[in-house]
């Protein structure tokens, strides 16, 4: 964290003359497997992560809202009431979109931002932007819990999920699900979040990757995607296209023995989309059965054929991440997959504590020897969610 709570406070007093009511944090995540399958109603296996972002919140009795960050010196402020009419006119954009959408979402959901108190809101993160981390859901998270604190809203932290999402859908812009919010808000240390994103059931999965001896290593490729661009948008509408073809309500609907009829009555692009998401949901299930009854070292294998189908069914690798996976698995790793929504972004791997450095080594290698980025590694643990750091 580049500031400690401390610091953060100490920060925002001076940028507002105001000691904050609070600091919240909320992590990013890492989604373990289960991609693309959260916007089809499926099953998604992700973990909160030890990088998090902070917000110092304190409240103003003018009712303006006012955003700003310790990554971008521009105050960004709107009263309260105005919100509506500053999001259907466009003109919230950039960073401020996540912060500022999850106060437009919490009135969408019932708060009375008329009558609410205006706040303060500064943010701090160490979540890397454009890794497939989700960084964009953890300041949504550590704000709409500050918020729900704050205004006393009572909302659960199911509720402020589905705030974050809408937030991330109608201002940001993104079309995505809500496993993002869900793992940054439910995450439990040593453990995973098996999210249904149909009935928005969660059960925490203990991970169990300290009694085996393994390591979670982030691969950032340092190619930045944007789910706001086109890419994403048109594989959720091939889903959306082939689960309408298929008569079922969403992809969910369809299982692995509906393929071959799939196959038949689909384009070959729109069927291999809808494969991709109708095995991965199967793969969730198997890994958390894999989990559950043999432990980590078990679920190798489902992370490789993860990323071998978005690979070459979903389409959303590019060069650097399927280097950087199989340089991962030929230096020792359990199993490798990019993670996130592709074009970009970052790959994990599974790898015994004592072939981390080795696979950290040959991965940048391989990525000099093709001329691609010096990619950034680091590890990973499973850690807590969201949740209140300090307060008066």
């Amino acid at each position: 964290m580049s500031d400690t709570v401390q610091q953060l406070r100490k920060r925002f007093s001076e940028l507002t003359g105001h000691e904050p009511d609070g600091v919240w944090s909320a992590p990013g995540r890492v989604n373990l497997i289960g991609e693309h399958t959260d916007y089809n109603e499926g099953f998604v296996l992700p973990f909160a992560i030890d990088r998090r972002t902070r917000a110092a919140v304190g409240l103003r009795a003018d009712g303006v809202i006012r955003v700003t960050s310790t990554f971008d010196d521009t105050s960004i402020e709107v009263p309260l009431s105005g919100l509506d009419a500053t999001r259907s006119a466009g003109e919230i954009v950039g960073w401020s979109a996540y912060p500022l959408g999850v106060a437009w979402a919490l009135g969408q959901h019932g708060a009375d931002l008329n009558g609410v108190p205006g706040v303060d809101i500064l943010i701090d993160s160490t979540v890397p932007v454009g890794a497939g981390l989700s960084s964009s859901a953890a300041i949504e998270s550590s704000v709409a819990l500050a918020l729900n604190d704050l205004w006393k809203l009572g909302f659960s932290r199911e509720q402020l999920a589905k705030v974050g999402q809408l937030a991330e859908n109608e201002v940001v812009g993104a079309p995505t699900g809500i496993m993002d919010q869900s793992a940054s808000l439910l995450g439990a240390t040593d453990s995973a979040v098996f999210l249904d994103c149909r009935s928005l059931d969660v059960e925490v999965v203990p991970l169990g990757l300290a009694p085996a001896e393994l390591s979670i290593l982030v691969m950032d490729t340092r190619v930045s995607h944007s789910h706001a661009t086109g890419g994403y948008s048109e594989r959720r509408a091939s889903c959306e296209a082939g689960a309408a073809a298929l008569g079922a309500s969403s992809l969910r609907d369809v299982s692995v023995a509906d393929l071959e009829r799939a196959q038949e009555i689909l384009d070959d692009v729109t069927f291999r989309r809808v494969r991709h998401v109708v095995t991965e949901n199967q793969r969730v299930l198997d890994t958390v059965r894999a989990l559950n009854e043999e432990g980590p070292l078990a679920i190798g294998a489902l992370l490789d054929a993860s990323h071998v189908s978005m690979r070459d069914d979903f389409e959303i690798s590019i060069p650097e991440l399927d280097l950087a996976v199989e340089t991962a698995r030929e230096h020792g790793a359990i199993g490798a997959r990019m993670t996130g929504g592709g074009f970009g972004g970052a790959a994990i791997a599974l790898v015994p504590h004592a072939r981390v450095s080795e696979v950290e080594v040959a991965v940048k290698e391989a990525f000099a020897a093709r001329g691609f980025t010096e990619p950034m590694t680091f590890t990973v643990t499973p850690s807590q969610g969201a949740e209140r750091n300090d307060a008066n």
